[in-house]
């Protein structure tokens, strides 16, 4: 390490030091900001000392749980420098490369406006793109503009990178065209196939032609298995496959896993069809870095899950169940699953419209609410945006005297937990930013860490 590089990194370390002791949260992205000020170029020198490389992970929805997936199958034989926390802008990369000095491999989950600056710097030996869905439109803009950044970032990328695409998702499945030894994965199971693409799908149109694809099997959003009548456009072979998927409620789903390196039966201690896709991703990155099928399948049945993420808490008498929604298409699903694991009567839903939750909260229009409304004996509205979520249940079918409208979560959560009776489960809703409130309430009332002490 240069004496310049020191200096810089010393003086970073030192203020998160002084951001903890000062009770300023975790202190998870200051050091990381400050080196980004004081010199850009130091995250790539502190990642080209990583002995062994790094991996970069990136979607819309599901990168948090599928890189967590990705470090519980490689910890055992390798040390991770791992964004645990989700910092994921360069700030928290730059955070993550100071604090594991002693790692010898990189695994870096990078939100996707962040990707193109991030693989420019660090360099990775292994990029995987798991899904491109609408999500903060006042700061991302259209899926179309951030696809376009991602297809110029990977095809910048040095050959021997290599690119891993969930092949399922017409933007992101397109981007290994010009890259013959990428891997794509995708589900290859048409009993879960839904009916028909949900009003809220995103990616209808061809990359190629702009004419509408035809769906064989659709199975979250609009990720499946199409083609474009007009042009042939269609989803590439797929090298890692989830075939046999069995939904296990609100508890499991097994499947088995194809790689080309050999076949298993995995069964993932979380639920949802969404978690086979972030399981699938994880296996294809692990198995694109050199694990065989075996550890991959150890890895994913250790896993727990990431925090907010179908999350468990005990609360004394009662268990808080989170899971997180943020867009109509992660929305949905989680939705779906509930459904298929029986309905709860009350629901806690938090809906808050800070910058990192994106200010316009149109997207509760698209999310599908009514068949989960029409089971609810109550909802109880959260967050800074508790009003306009109250509306949208109200117009989706929900009785007024169901309705309870409850700004603050800290009460809310109070007022939950009274109504779930001893041994029940609070389900707990809450977008990005609403569901850090909470797990600052949780871990104050010490029911669970803070998640910045998690890894």
């Amino acid at each position: 390490m240069g004496a310049r590089l020191a200096v810089e990194s010393f003086a970073a370390r030192a203020a998160s030091k002084l951001s903890r002791a000062a009770g300023a949260g975790g202190g998870t992205t200051l050091p990381g900001k400050l080196l980004w000020k004081l010199d850009p170029g130091a995250i790539d020198a502190l990642a080209a000392q990583l002995p062994q490389g790094a991996a970069v992970v990136s979607a819309t929805n599901g990168k948090t749980t599928t890189t967590a997936m990705v470090a519980e199958i490689l910890e055992p034989t390798r040390k991770l420098a791992w964004n645990s926390s989700g910092a994921n802008l360069i700030s928290g990369v730059a955070s993550t490369l100071l604090a594991q000095r002693d790692a010898d491999f990189g695994l870096l989950e990078v939100d996707e406006g962040a990707l193109p600056e991030v693989v420019r710097r660090v360099k990775p030996r292994a990029v995987l793109l798991g899904n491109l869905f609408r999500d903060q439109l006042d700061r991302y803009g259209e899926l179309e503009h951030i696809a376009e950044r991602w297809r110029a970032a990977t095809a910048a990328l040095p050959a021997e990178t290599a690119l891993v695409v969930n092949g399922d998702d017409p933007q992101v499945g397109d981007l290994a065209r010009e890259r013959p030894a990428a891997i794509a994965y995708g589900i290859d199971d048409t009993r879960h196939a839904r009916p028909a693409l949900q009003h809220a799908a995103d990616s209808r149109y061809c990359v190629r032609c702009g004419q509408p694809y035809v769906f064989a099997a659709a199975y979250v959003g609009h990720l499946g298995d199409y083609r474009c009548p007009a042009c042939g456009h269609e989803r590439p072979e797929l090298q890692v496959r989830a075939t046999e998927i069995e939904l296990e409620g609100l508890h499991a789903a097994s499947f088995q896993l194809e790689t080309p390196a050999g076949a298993t039966r995995v069964r993932l201690p979380l639920p949802g069809l969404y978690n086979v896709y972030n399981a699938l991703g994880a296996a294809a990155l692990a198995h694109t870095l050199g694990a065989p099928p075996e550890e991959i399948r150890r890895g994913l049945e250790r896993f727990g899950a990431a925090f907010g993420r179908f999350e468990r808490i005990p609360a004394g008498d009662r268990t808080v169940l989170i899971l997180l929604i943020k867009n109509p298409a992660g929305a949905n699903e989680v939705v779906h699953t509930l459904l298929e694991g029986g309905a709860p009567s009350l629901l806690l839903v938090a809906l808050n419209d800070a910058i990192a939750d994106g200010k316009d909260v149109s997207w509760i229009w698209d999310v599908d609410f009514e068949p989960l409304l029409e089971r609810s004996k109550g909802l109880i509205a959260s967050g800074d945006r508790a009003a306009e979520l109250g509306v949208r249940c109200i117009y989706g079918g929900l009785p007024e005297e169901a309705l309870v409208v409850e700004p603050s979560l800290a009460r809310a959560l109070d007022r939950g937990l009274a109504l779930t009776p001893p041994g029940g489960e609070l389900v707990v809703l809450p977008t990005y930013t609403a569901m850090l409130e909470l797990q600052r309430i949780v871990a104050d009332r010490g029911w669970s860490k803070p998640y910045w002490e998690r890894a």
